[in-house]
């Protein structure tokens, strides 16, 4: 086997996307595009672009032929012919030649202005299954009135039923709300009573948004208390985020507290603490972790990322995701990225005969899908 057959077994294995959401289900104007390509929530600089970036470069590569252009084409000439064909028709292209099989989707952010979880199977020929966030359900549980001191019960009672409708796993986003150097000790139903009450007291007139740290930790602990994984946002995201505060390392007295049979812990995206995110995954047996959007992002440099991620983890510790939202042009990326950087890595190992070719294919499975099959029980 050379390196090109090696490449082709590779893509031809099955691709599970542990942690993915939905695609924006209309047209886009170009200035919403190009914010959608980037983690700025922000238009680019007068005289600059989002596009001039590698996810521009490598959307151009890699999703201009499967729209019928050449691979490098222009910005304009990309724009103009993924409106010619429609959101719906550019979008199936895409989500069709990602080779993903199974998607389980983060229904938490911006849900309702995607499409639905059941047309998104539709659309992509995907099996779909939901990522539940903790965030989300203390909200709506907030919103729909329940008493403070019922809260705990409450909680309890829709994170039970949703693992019994079907449930994947659950997600915490306590990186963007408090960060990850919070008070490690389980808290007390009393506390989380008292948050609840003073969140209300906080956004007595609008929707709840959970920031309280006793309470993210409640949710943090309750997520973990169901014995399905538990996905944790770490390092790379928008501007919401204290960066320093994402550090998976700053988890480490919180993991320690963990009872041996909690939920497996599932560290999301990590960049550029995947490293630290790779050595908890070697020390504690329940943390698993992946690479998330960053291979997006980085592009035709994401080589170097899958690399940096296969240095010190198990590798029944790494998974793949994308993390796409949004665009069916990061679905694409994040799976086309992932197995070209994944079999130029892995190739490296054996063409400097540190490996056998069957030891690189058996890796690459099991960090495309068979990690995933196993974790989430699929």
């Amino acid at each position: 086997m050379d390196a090109e057959h090696f490449s082709r077994a590779v893509h031809a294995l099955p691709l599970i996307d542990h942690h993915v959401h939905s695609v924006l289900p209309r047209d886009l104007e170009r200035v919403e595009f190009e914010v959608h390509l980037s983690e700025s929530a922000v238009a680019a600089p007068a005289g600059t672009t989002h596009l001039d970036s590698q996810a521009g470069f490598a959307a151009r590569r890699h999703c201009a032929p499967l729209l019928d252009l050449p691979a490098h084409s222009a910005a304009d000439a990309y724009l103009a012919r993924r409106a010619e064909l429609g959101w719906r028709e550019a979008t199936a292209r895409l989500l069709h030649a990602s080779g993903v099989s199974t998607s389980l989707i983060d229904t938490g952010h911006a849900g309702t202005s995607l499409l639905s979880n059941p047309d998104f199977a539709a659309l992509s020929a995907q099996e779909v299954r939901e990522i539940v966030r903790l965030e989300s359900v203390a909200e709506r549980l907030i919103d729909a009135g329940v008493a403070a001191h019922d809260f705990p019960d409450a909680l309890r009672r829709a994170l039970g039923e949703a693992a019994a409708t079907g449930a994947a796993g659950f997600k915490s986003v306590i990186a963007y709300r408090a960060g990850f150097d919070v008070d490690p000790e389980r808290p007390s139903d009393a506390e989380a009573i008292a948050a609840v009450a003073d969140e209300r007291r906080t956004n007595a007139d609008a929707p709840a948004r959970v920031s309280h740290p006793d309470l993210l930790r409640f949710l943090l602990w309750s997520g973990a208390d169901t014995g399905l994984p538990l996905q944790l946002h770490v390092g790379y995201g928008d501007a919401d985020l204290d960066l320093a505060r994402c550090n998976p390392a700053l988890l480490m007295p919180w993991l320690r507290r963990l009872p041996d049979d909690a939920s497996p812990i599932m560290l999301l995206h990590c960049y550029p603490y995947h490293r630290e995110a790779g050595y908890l995954a070697q020390v504690f047996p329940n943390v698993y972790f992946d690479l998330g959007l960053a291979i997006n992002y980085t592009g035709a440099a994401s080589t170097a990322v899958i690399r940096e991620g296969l240095e010190l983890a198990p590798f029944g510790k790494l998974l793949y995701s994308s993390d796409a939202w949004g665009l069916p042009e990061l679905h694409l990326l994040g799976a086309q990225l992932w197995r070209d950087g994944l079999a130029r890595a892995l190739w490296e190992f054996v063409e400097r005969g540190e490996w056998s070719e069957s030891e690189a294919l058996r890796v690459a499975e099991l960090t495309s899908s068979e990690n995933a099959r196993r974790v989430y029980q699929l």
